[in-house]
């Protein structure tokens, strides 16, 4: 694989990306790039030969030149890209070969940072994701690895991966709208409760990620044009971003134009104290002894309502089918339902979904049909294995991924699109009542779906001089009292004394130094913004 040296120059005479890496190095800077699964359809379809890169010349084994043909895996082609790319197999050693020459190249460029993309959440690659940190591992120098895209990741996923890596995604793509940034509050919680935040990864640690920061001069999703506008997002809105990527201590990197940094999105990404807590902090998790009291002031009320803490404000939960571990419990609850002697649909029992009154979710068979020249190499692969329809009239089948690349705010629905014989259209109901993907190795459940919503939230974290930091964030639309107790921070420290009397605390957007608390802390904090504490206890 070679850079377009149209594009790119200074890559003619096979020279690749190492001009361009030497160039970014002398300015103190690392160099990284962004990569797709397995191997591209172009060379698939020019059958070009496999790199023995321990040998040097064209991999041979068992007398046979192997070529990409040999390797590919046309079955299973990135969803969201299915002309560009596919995976290779890595049960034959020139599937191994291939990655291994592949990622050897990255290095011999100076490449220090990989984003392999197409691989993770709902496209997960597991035996690539293997095999390539197995050949970082060879490297005689450290090469980040990390994974992307993060639509469906759970954290018993990332205990899967997460020891051959240095950070993976957890979410869709992150754009500059309110909706992306809310729905990386439940998701960082569900993470940080695993433990996996600064879990063991590859030579070293690894982090769930959030993905890229969306502020500044930025570009329109799916356009290849720009930059050419600023960030959507309010003020209030990229501080209370900035703030949860520090303090769920997410991989930070700026997804603006560095051409064009104005002063504020400068004073937002560089602010000290956020820098300290994302590099530095340990305990980190999400805080739930909060309450809060809606401000009604600002529209010139004089009374004020409680609502709900926490726990209680969420919206009203939907059910919704979505891909989960075949070892957990919650993937076992599908059945055939039969018509006459004949098992023509598969159905989520009644009892999973708790509405015992409604007609259950149901899908209907059908055997994969298979052309005449798939018919031999995949008839016995499938043997047993269905395809699933949402009406036995139609002729679209259920992906267990999307066929576009997600957002973060887009659920994660899984799609119908016309019936092919593609792995993440086969399923297989095994007899404890999971049902499994080819392509994943995933199941299939129906969960209750949480929603997003609005409501207040809270995270907590101890610095490395004992300080302790306390995050409130107002995700409701309209301006909150958000409080918490001095006497419940204890709770949430496990490495802290088991009671704090008091503390001396300031906020860091404000800037304001509020004294010492020896009951509640207390803020207004307006729609959509945040606040951030540093807190000395005693």
């Amino acid at each position: 694989m070679l850079p377009d040296p149209g594009r790119w120059p200074s890559s003619q005479g096979g020279k690749g990306f190492t001009e361009v890496a030497d160039k970014v190095h002398a300015m103190g800077l690392k160099f990284g790039i962004h990569v797709m699964r397995g191997i591209s359809t172009q060379a698939f379809n020019a059958n070009t030969p496999i790199l023995d890169p321990l040998k040097g010349g064209a991999y041979i084994e068992s007398g046979k030149n192997w070529t990409a043909r040999d390797i590919g895996l046309r079955e299973r082609t990135c969803p969201w890209m299915s002309q560009g790319f596919m995976s290779v197999d890595t049960t034959l050693g020139a599937g191994r070969a291939f990655l291994r020459s592949l990622y050897r190249q990255y290095a011999d460029w100076g490449v220090d940072f990989v984003k392999n993309d197409c691989v993770f959440g709902d496209n997960l690659e597991a035996h690539e994701i293997d095999v390539v940190s197995k050949v970082l591992q060879e490297l005689d120098r450290p090469m980040l690895y990390s994974l992307s895209p993060g639509v469906s990741a759970t954290p018993n996923m990332a205990n899967g991966v997460g020891n051959l890596v240095n950070m993976y995604r957890i979410t869709g793509d992150d754009w500059d709208s309110w909706e992306d940034v809310e729905a990386h509050f439940n998701v960082s919680r569900d993470f940080a409760a695993a433990n996996l935040i600064g879990a063991k990864g590859l030579r070293g640690k690894s982090w769930p990620d959030l993905d890229m920061l969306p502020l500044g001069w930025l570009t329109d999703p799916g356009s290849n044009q720009g930059p050419q506008r600023k960030c959507n997002l309010s003020f209030d809105e990229q501080k209370t971003q900035m703030t949860l990527w520090s303090m769920v201590k997410s991989p930070l990197m700026f997804g603006g134009d560095m051409r064009k940094l104005d002063g504020t999105t400068y004073s937002i990404i560089t602010n000290p104290i956020l820098l300290e807590i994302n590099s530095y902090s340990t305990d980190n998790r999400e805080f739930s002894y909060i309450s809060g009291t809606e401000d009604l002031r600002s529209s010139n009320h004089v009374l004020t309502r409680q609502t709900r803490n926490l726990k209680e404000v969420k919206a009203e939960a939907s059910h919704v089918p979505s891909l989960t571990s075949c070892r957990h419990a919650e993937a076992k609850g599908w059945t055939f339902n039969f018509d006459g002697r004949k098992a023509s649909r598969i159905c989520w029992k009644d009892k999973y979904l708790g509405r015992k009154s409604k007609a259950p979710f149901c899908l209907h068979t059908r055997k994969p049909l298979f052309t005449l020249e798939d018919k031999y190499s995949y008839k016995q692969k499938y043997q047993g294995k269905l395809q699933l329809l949402a009406n036995e009239t139609d002729d679209s089948c259920l992906n267990a991924s999307p066929i576009g690349k997600l957002s973060s705010r887009e659920t994660k629905r899984m799609s119908f699109s016309h019936c092919k014989l593609n792995e993440d259209q086969i399923w297989e109901l095994n007899q404890n009542g999971t049902l499994m993907n080819s392509y994943s190795g995933l199941c299939a459940t129906v969960t209750a779906k949480e929603a997003n919503g609005s409501g207040i939230r809270s995270w907590i974290a101890t610095g490395r001089r004992g300080e302790v930091y306390l995050s409130f964030f107002n995700l409701n639309p309209g301006r909150m009292v958000i409080s918490a107790n001095i006497s419940d921070l204890a709770k949430a420290l496990p490495s802290r004394p088991i009671t704090i009397s008091s503390c001396k605390y300031t906020e860091v957007w404000n800037g304001n130094d509020y004294g010492v608390a020896t009951d509640t802390i207390s803020i207004a904090v307006d729609n959509h913004g945040c606040a951030l504490f540093v807190l000395q206890c005693n």
